[in-house]
């Protein structure tokens, strides 16, 4: 069995700046037409967007898909509140996790697996802004020592 093609549509680069990345799990986005043509251009925004867990279903919030320019009538909100497919177990297991202190859901990416629209949760927790600096200072320290490695092998 082959696995089905993975195209990354968009993803949010600054989650992984914003928040430690706990755990991850895969969902299904229920999307109108419009909005699928949409995001297959890569018209969409996961900045400020989240999921939460309302009467035992999962949605996700603040998602911005921009409107379909070539759709005649039936135009969608940009931000309309999308459900995501998830098993009622896997459901109650990111509910229980995120009751516990700081914890949210946030999504990571939004692609394609084959003709599905798929979103990739993340389960996070937020960062203190002497953490963020941390991580900066982590990252340039790599990136100096990856120039010196290359300057010197030349």
């Amino acid at each position: 069995m082959t696995e089905k093609e993975q195209r990354v549509v968009i993803s949010n680069r600054k989650a992984r700046h914003d928040y430690f990345i706990l755990d991850t799990v895969e969902a299904g986005l229920v999307l109108k037409g419009t909005e699928v043509k949409s995001l297959r251009a890569g018209n969409a925004n996961l900045l400020d967007s989240h999921a939460l867990v309302k009467n035992g279903e999962m949605w996700l919030l603040g998602m911005h898909i921009s409107p379909y320019k070539q759709a005649s009538f039936e135009k969608h909100d940009p931000r309309r509140t999308r459900k995501l497919l998830l098993s009622k177990r896997e459901i109650r297991r990111l509910l229980g996790k995120v009751q516990e202190k700081g914890l949210t859901i946030i999504p990571l990416s939004v692609y394609f697996k084959g003709a599905y629209a798929k979103v990739e949760l993340a389960i996070a927790q937020g960062k203190k802004s002497y953490d963020k600096r941390e991580a900066l200072k982590q990252r340039d320290a790599k990136r100096e020592i990856a120039q010196r490695l290359r300057r010197t092998t030349d």
